[in-house]
């Protein structure tokens, strides 16, 4: 368990703040290319770490992130007009493109305001659906990241944003946790449950007997941006046992592997009570289809999962079908793994208070995960880079699922990690 003042530590994103400060080093993803769908459309107030910003597509396509507030008298930009190249602010008409640059001040015709004002712009990447701001210290401005997704044809990729009402740590958390998927998420992943209750399997690819070995033995392995593990459990074959990789790093991602795609996830804090998950799915081998995924995730009806928001909470009991659990049905009265992950984080309240907590060896892996996250704000503190914050290329990390002899180690399958991000620590 943590005390109160680490989980404190670890929790708060703010300005100021050691993690917040630590987090404003690293590059994050602000909205997806869908909330900007086309130059003119309407711009976004759009919250990252506790600021909040205006983020908008101008009418030659270029997307701007500024802070939210006009510089002039301080109303939202986010209600201003999206024209000729810029920004307005409805207010006064003060007109600003991408970079901050003041264009016009109708109010005031000296234009020696415009040469000296300009409003804080933040370097803006666009890729692979995603919109990717740096908020931190230009001359601290690290490379820009590019992951396995993006290698794959745009038609093998899909993503979707998910807002949940719960600090960006639990859902991380939730993410990292081995021994929950082959028990919360029963009806997708668990024969032994399935056969047991008669249930139909929500998804059949996902059935595995490994998933019956509900307590995996954990191996960990710090790598140049964070650490990975390997989740072992028996395979169906008595000679075999089932290893899996999952790759963690910072600041807030995780790579998850399915039968035939993988899945990178971004749980980035809006603020410390609200996180956006940004999930991007890629497959070497297939087309993939956005509704096809979020019915898989449990997504596709709005009391569960509306304008990117989950808004299940407490005031319905997360719409849990308890006769279904009665029934033998459902394991948990959910449906679908993105669904399942978001009420368990939701259910936790908005800051999960980690001193209570009582942890065991399948929790190995969100140990590592906070000591990774301490060990970043404390290079940080010391004046040093935040683990992984160099490194631009990220193509090599790839996590896999396998079944090998129960003799063979899983090293050399992780050969990739090793080679092209060593630990530094």
């Amino acid at each position: 368990m943590l005390s109160k003042e680490q989980n404190e530590l670890l929790t708060r994103v703010g300005k100021g703040t050691p993690m917040g400060e630590t987090m404003r080093r690293y590059w994050h993803p602000i909205a997806t290319s869908d909330e900007l769908p086309h130059p003119d459309c309407d711009p976004l107030r759009a919250k990252l770490l506790g600021e909040t910003f205006v983020v908008f597509r101008d009418t030659e396509g270029k997307v701007g992130v500024m802070d939210e507030l006009c510089l002039h008298r301080g109303a939202s930009m986010a209600l201003g007009r999206v024209e000729d190249g810029g920004i307005r602010c409805l207010y006064h008409g003060w007109k600003f493109d991408v970079t901050g640059k003041l264009m016009e001040t109708p109010n005031h015709a000296d234009p020696r305001v415009r040469e000296r004002l300009r409003a804080k712009a933040y370097p803006v990447r666009e890729q692979s659906g995603l919109i990717w701001t740096y908020i931190g210290p230009k001359e601290h401005e690290p490379p820009f990241r590019h992951f396995a997704y993006d290698k794959v044809p745009e038609s093998n990729r899909v993503l979707f944003k998910l807002v949940v009402k719960a600090n960006y740590l639990q859902m991380w958390e939730g993410g990292t946790d081995s021994s929950h998927v082959g028990i919360l998420h029963s009806n997708v992943t668990r024969p032994g449950w399935l056969a047991d209750s008669g249930a139909a399997p929500e998804i059949n690819d996902m059935v595995s007997a490994a998933w019956d070995d509900t307590s995996p033995q954990l191996e960990i392995e710090n790598t140049g941006f964070g650490f990975h593990y390997v989740g072992m459990r028996a395979a169906a074959n008595p000679e075999q046992r089932n290893i899996r990789l999952v790759p963690l790093f910072m600041p807030t991602g995780r790579i998850i592997e399915f039968p035939d795609f993988y899945t990178t996830v971004f749980d980035t804090p809006l603020d410390d009570e609200t996180t956006a998950s940004y999930l991007v799915d890629a497959s070497d081998v297939r087309q993939l289809d956005l509704n096809e995924r979020l019915k898989r995730s449990g997504l596709v009806e709005e009391r569960f999962y509306k304008n990117t928001e989950f808004v299940a909470n407490w005031d319905t009991r997360f719409n849990q079908d308890r006769e279904s659990m009665r029934e033998k049905r459902s394991w948990s009265g959910f449906h679908g793994i993105t669904q399942e992950d978001a009420v368990i984080s939701t259910s936790m309240g908005p800051i999960y208070d980690r001193s209570t907590e009582h942890l065991v060896a399948a929790d190995a892996a969100i140990v590592r995960l906070r000591q990774r996250l301490f060990d970043s704000v404390q290079r940080f503190q010391d004046g040093l880079p935040p683990i992984g914050v160099e490194l631009g290329d990220l193509t090599h990390m790839r996590g896999f699922d396998l079944d090998i002899g129960k003799q063979e180690t899983w090293r050399p399958h992780a050969a990739h990690h090793v080679e092209h991000y060593p630990a530094k620590d």
